[in-house]
This record gives structure tokens, C-alpha cells and sequence, in this order.
């Protein structure tokens, strides 16, 4: 599973790669594992007038545990089905949004 994840600041973010042992996607779709931490800032909102962002290797989704409380499409029992999630650099706490309401 692909897990792109652009709030830079957290601890866990990778070069735009969670690195996260398991995520959980609250009902209002935010990550509640997001660590603030010392990280550059976000340098995917220039991607055309800069040079292309550096990105880690995704991760295979045996080695991640995404947990969803959210109303969606991609929400089994809890689980995230989707073939990869992109979280958003919104507010103060990444958003997931691969977010489909169901």
C-alpha cells in the first residue's frame, strides 16, 4: 500500500512516506498518529515551479496496520482496503484524502 503523506513536520513522515507502525483514521478523517517534530516544510505545493519533491519507497501494506473509524468506501471493519491513502497537509493534523464517503 502506498501511504503518501504530506504534513512534513511529523515525526513519522519519510520523504513523503509514513513510517508509522500502524495510522488510525478518525470519523472526521484525521490521523491521530501525526507527531509534530523539527521536519522541512512541504515542498509538493511548488511541484511545477520547483524542483520535483524526493520521495522514500513505498511500503508494503504487511508492514503498516491503517486503521479507519471513518464512514467510507475503503473502511472494512475498521480496515483500510484502499490500495493506497494520501494524507493532506490541512489544518493542524494531516487529512486523509482518499476519503469516499459511503
Amino acid at each position: 500500500m502506498d501511504i503518501r503523506c504530506r504534513k512534513t513536520k511529523c515525526i513519522y513522515n519519510d520523504k513523503y512516506t509514513c513510517k508509522a507502525k500502524e495510522i488510525l483514521i478518525k470519523k472526521n478523517t484525521e490521523c491521530n498518529k501525526f507527531e509534530n517534530g523539527n521536519k522541512p516544510i512541504d515542498k509538493t505545493k511548488w511541484l511545477f515551479t520547483d524542483t520535483p519533491p524526493e520521495y522514500a519507497p513505498q511500503r508494503d501494506s504487511a508492514t503498516m496496520e491503517i486503521n479507519c473509524n471513518a464512514k467510507c468506501l475503503f473502511n472494512e471493519n475498521g480496515k483500510c482496503v484502499a490500495n493506497g491513502i494520501t494524507l493532506n497537509d490541512i489544518k493542524e493534523k494531516p487529512l486523509c484524502v482518499t476519503f469516499l464517503h459511503d
